[in-house]
């Protein structure tokens, strides 16, 4: 059998239907595909397109991948990690299979990429050069990029009105989301312009996460007297051509993840696309017919673009690797990667195995029996602990349905047009608890549906990516029946749930800061609550627990749940930043700091009543002098509350200063005020006066003016 890989499941259905086409049969009969959830294989099989995942699942049974003679690793230049770790398993089984004599084929082929790096990598294989047949594409560049949405949107009105042709129109976006709000916009604006001697716009979305059926749309050729619009993620940079496309919107952006080692952050951030890709998309126009490319941005954002992009293995985690590598009994640090990750990368993925409880040792690493289990759930190994330990919790039905709902795209729809209509449809799913609920109370009501598609328009959700959740979701509960889970629920309690995600999120806990933002535990990141977020808005939880940091210029804490401190230590005892959890929580010390600004400002108003309505005149224990003193004292003590990050030390200060100058009463009041915040430490300061009432050194006046 000849197996040839794709980076995406999009390209692999649409290359093997083409190759069927052409071979004159049936899909699944001589050609087929194999992609997640899908296998359109039989016996008859002899060419097998596959994701690099797949094949990389294939590996974990038979690491000589022996049922085929070739294979063919297409797209090299994408540099998945799914792809670098396939090219040394795919290397091994060769050299393997060499000494065996029985031989395996492997091609590695690519438009663009470094040829002598894996000609080397590849024993110094031969390399073959074969002419492309691309059409003239004319090439445009912006003078100004300020606003790349913006400036999209412009050039795609700009050709649809000035070019006299129905030539279809292909745009390079970044993500579903910003896809999603674009598509919506764009059929907006062209059902007002509407005018009659324009061809119709028929407005068609393209990413990864869309149902099959949706993913063949960009394919189908447009009604007469239409034009095509199709706005991509760069699932449409390769592999896949898109018919009658003949002008190429490139906004010169992509979504990348990255991983900081150091931190342990994971972001996902928006970035230049590099030079090569910028000339991948440009060919997108000369596919069929001469072209032209509208670049959104100036020739000097394109010379400082890189040559070419950054492998994944180089700026990603590689956690998950590293676990299904040790599943095949490969140490990491001893794998012939084409480009080995940093070694501070390797050492992070080891500890985070470890504290998983994947393998019991960073030096000497083997899996454990949970680690074993981890490795056969096609899943991040944080959501593959949090589905393990659900039955400890008894919520294994909502932990499935969560995770699932995670492990895809964004399910709320959300248009600025009917802005209170959707937060009116959105709001009757919200958790007090917080997002990871929200998600399970959505998929819920979803799964109770006789009609889905009209009950997802009408709440304004996505019908294709909540599917896709039921999709994963049933695939995740066979593995787990497989491996003996049983099907736990705790109802609605909501309690369990987010004890059992803090089992595998425990390094993304934040704690509240004064000035409400937040700051990550485990790295000590500076971060704020997304606006999606069911919490934003409210009152300030004192810690979070998150599903992800996105780093937009701000960062953001995105899928969030409200924790409380003490379940860290019963959760995830051998957590090692412990110690940074206040007892109580820092909703105790952010109370601290406000029952901190009440003494001062209870101070302040009771000095300027005392002064304004007659204190010096009732009272004859202090002077005016003494009154100028107090009014330094107490504005003093209020500028330190607020700038010391001990407040607790300076409402003691406060208080303490306050009553032996004043002698006062009325500072009780903000003091059991403080108390009801719910800190002990305020009890010291209630402590303080009372004892320094008890030896005489204050006196409690009567109030003048109040």
């Amino acid at each position: 059998m000849i197996g040839i890989t794709q980076p995406r499941r999009v390209a692999a259905i649409t290359v093997a239907k083409r190759v069927a086409q052409e071979q004159e049969c049936s899909v699944g009969d001589v050609v087929g595909y194999a992609v997640r959830f899908e296998d359109a294989t039989s016996a008859n099989t002899q060419i097998k397109y596959l994701t690099d995942g797949i094949l990389f699942r294939e590996a974990l049974s038979d690491q000589l991948l022996k049922k085929y003679n070739i294979i063919v690793l297409d797209e090299a230049h994408e540099r998945t990690i799914a792809t670098d770790v396939l090219f040394g398993i795919v290397k091994k089984a060769q050299q393997t299979r060499r000494k065996m004599l029985v031989p395996l084929k492997v091609i590695v082929m690519s438009a663009t990429m470094d040829v002598d790096h894996f000609s080397q990598y590849f024993n110094k294989c031969p390399v073959m050069h074969l002419q492309g047949s691309n059409f003239k594409v004319k090439v445009y560049q912006s003078m100004d990029n300020t606003n790349y949405l913006e400036a999209v949107i412009t050039t795609i009105f700009q050709i649809h009105e000035n070019c006299n042709d129905d030539g279809d129109i292909l745009v390079f976006l970044t993500g579903q989301e910003e896809i999603e709000a674009a598509t919506a916009l764009v059929r907006r604006l062209a059902k007002a312009i509407n005018h009659r001697d324009l061809p119709r716009m028929l407005v068609v979305p393209m990413y990864g996460a869309m149902s099959q059926n949706s993913q063949q749309d960009p394919f189908a050729l447009a009604p007469p007297f239409t034009r095509k619009v199709v706005l991509a993620t760069n699932i449409a940079e390769t592999s896949i051509t898109i018919p009658a496309i003949k002008y190429v919107v490139d906004s010169g952006k992509v979504k990348v993840r990255t991983f900081d080692p150091v931190t342990g952050i994971d972001s996902l951030k928006v970035t230049w696309i590099s030079r090569a890709q910028a000339w991948q998309r440009t060919g997108r126009a000369g596919r069929t017919a001469d072209g032209e490319c509208y670049r959104t941005y100036s020739k000097e954002d394109f010379k400082a673009m890189a040559a070419t992009s950054t492998p994944e293995i180089l700026r990603c985690s590689v956690v998950s690797s590293t676990l299904q590598l040790l599943a095949l009994g490969i140490n990491c640090r001893d794998f012939d990667f084409l480009d080995k990750p940093p070694a501070d990368a390797l050492t992070s993925a080891m500890q985070e195995l470890k504290a998983l409880g994947a393998i019991m040792s960073v030096d000497q690493p083997a899996l454990t029996t949970l680690g074993r289990k981890m490795s056969k759930l096609p899943l991040d190994p944080k959501y593959a602990k949090i589905l393990l330990s659900a039955t400890d919790y008894g919520c294994l039905e909502e932990a499935l349905t969560i995770v699932a709902m995670l492990s895809g795209e964004n399910v709320f729809y959300n248009t600025s047009q009917k802005r209170e209509q959707v937060l009116t449809a959105h709001a009757k799913f919200h958790a007090k608890c917080g997002d990871h609920v929200t998600l399970l109370n959505v998929f819920n009501e979803f799964k109770t549906k006789d009609e889905p598609k009209r009950w997802c328009h009408d709440n304004f959700l996505l019908e294709r990516n909540l599917s896709h959740a039921a999709a994963v979701r049933t695939q995740l509960a066979n593995i787990c029946r497989s491996l003996g889970l049983p099907p736990t629920s705790c109802g609605n309690d909501p309690v369990p749930i987010v004890k059992c995600l803090l089992t595998g999120l425990y390094r993304n806990i934040a704690e509240l800061q004064r000035d409400n933002s937040y700051l990550t535990l485990a790295n000590r990141t500076r971060c704020r609550i997304h606006p999606a977020s069911v919490i934003h808005g409210r009152a300030r939880p004192g810690y979070l627990l998150f599903t992800e940091l996105v780093s937009t210029g701000t960062n953001y804490l995105r899928t969030i749940s409200e924790i409380e401190p003490e379940w860290v230590g019963e959760v995830v005892p051998h957590c090692t930043f412990l110690d940074r959890i206040t007892c109580g929580g820092n909703r105790g010390s952010s109370s601290c700091y406000k029952a901190g600004y009440l003494v001062a400002v209870s101070a302040a108003l009771d000095l300027i009543g005392r002064l304004t309505l007659g204190w010096l005149s009732d009272l004859d224990l202090f002077d005016r002098k003494k009154a100028y003193i107090v009014c330094i004292l107490g504005a003093g003590t209020a500028v330190l509350t607020i700038a010391s990050s001990d407040a607790w030390i300076v409402i003691a200060v406060s208080a303490g200063c306050y009553g032996l100058c004043l002698g006062s009463w009325y500072l009780l009041m903000p003091v059991l005020l403080a108390d009801l915040f719910g800190t002990d430490r305020i009890s010291s300061s209630y402590g303080l006066v009372r004892m320094f009432q008890s030896i005489g050194a204050i006196s409690v006046p009567p109030l003048a003016g109040f």
